[in-house]
């Protein structure tokens, strides 16, 4: 099953139907009570449905399928100058990944390992949770099924100094990407958040002309919980972008849309299983295109 046919089966609690015959005003609030019910929020699909009544009405659309056409424009516009491509020009990039503990930032660090050593890349990995047990093992084992090189320390090792020690082998041996796991201890918030800052001066101070991305890990099952998540770790760190995970069918995908719409912040990555090539980089046009049938 291909990338897309996942994300279609993956967003199967997501669609938008239109099992309607013709276009009447009631057709209007059934579409928001699905988009409602789909976690794209209340106030995002207000605007979402009023824009397409404005287009209906100004254009006399009278047909169901082209206001399908028209209700899919309106959600692809909802992700509108939000480059989903990360910056990795300037070598080596780092690529910061933050979340709590569960959302799935370990797998996504070697799907996303796996997805730029396929595209000729050399990547490092650095194991900057120290003090989750099995934290480092897990990734090590994701880090070796991507072919990746890991660095690690000691359990509670400051996460900083192995941070540091990443960047130095990523300048001194040429990588092209490091990624940086780092902890989710959110419950903790002022201690993750110091953590976060030291994490980033080290790697402001060691890779001063290096691309840099922040993204944070969503897992799309927690719905509406994941504004809370943004705004936490915001708080705690710049995000230049999310990756969303666990997109397989248990999930209402619809909060991507109102993460992009309301805070702006653009959808990098979004995953759909657990084998390591089930993450892509997140296309606006193919996630409409799963949920509007």
């Amino acid at each position: 099953m291909g990338f897309f046919d996942k994300l279609k089966q993956g967003l199967e609690r997501t669609k938008i139907a239109f099992n309607f015959k013709k276009i009447e005003d009631g057709v209007f609030d059934s579409l928001e009570e699905e988009l409602i019910e789909a976690d794209v929020g209340l106030e995002t699909s207000e605007k979402i449905i009023w824009e397409l009544r404005e287009k209906v009405k100004k254009d006399k659309i009278i047909e169901v399928d082209d206001v399908k056409k028209e209700l899919k424009n309106e959600l692809i516009n909802e992700f509108s100058g939000l480059d989903s491509r990360l910056d990795i020009e300037n070598k080596p990039a780092v690529i910061l990944m933050i979340g709590v503990n569960g959302a799935g930032k370990t797998t996504s660090i070697g799907k996303i390992a796996n997805k730029y050593i396929k595209d000729g890349k050399r990547v490092l990995v650095a194991a900057g949770d120290t003090f989750r047990a099995g934290a480092v093992e897990q990734l090590e084992e994701w880090a070796n099924r991507a072919n990746a090189t890991l660095v690690k320390g000691k359990l509670e090792q400051d996460p900083a100094s192995v941070i540091f020690d990443a960047c130095k082998k990523a300048k001194e041996e040429n990588y092209d990407i490091l990624i940086c796991d780092t902890a989710g201890r959110l419950q903790n918030k002022k201690n993750l958040m110091d953590e976060l800052k030291k994490i980033k001066k080290i790697i402001d101070r060691e890779l001063p002309d290096s691309s840099k991305e922040t993204v944070l890990v969503l897992d799309a099952s927690i719905g509406q919980n994941a504004i809370s998540q943004v705004k936490a770790f915001k708080e705690c760190t710049g995000i230049t972008g999310l990756a969303v995970t666990k997109i397989d069918g248990t999930a209402k995908g619809g909060i991507i849309i109102r993460l992009a719409s309301e805070y702006k912040i653009p959808i990098k990555f979004i995953g759909v299983g657990e084998k390591i090539d089930d993450m892509e980089q997140f296309s606006a046009e193919d996630f409409v295109d799963a949920i509007v049938s």
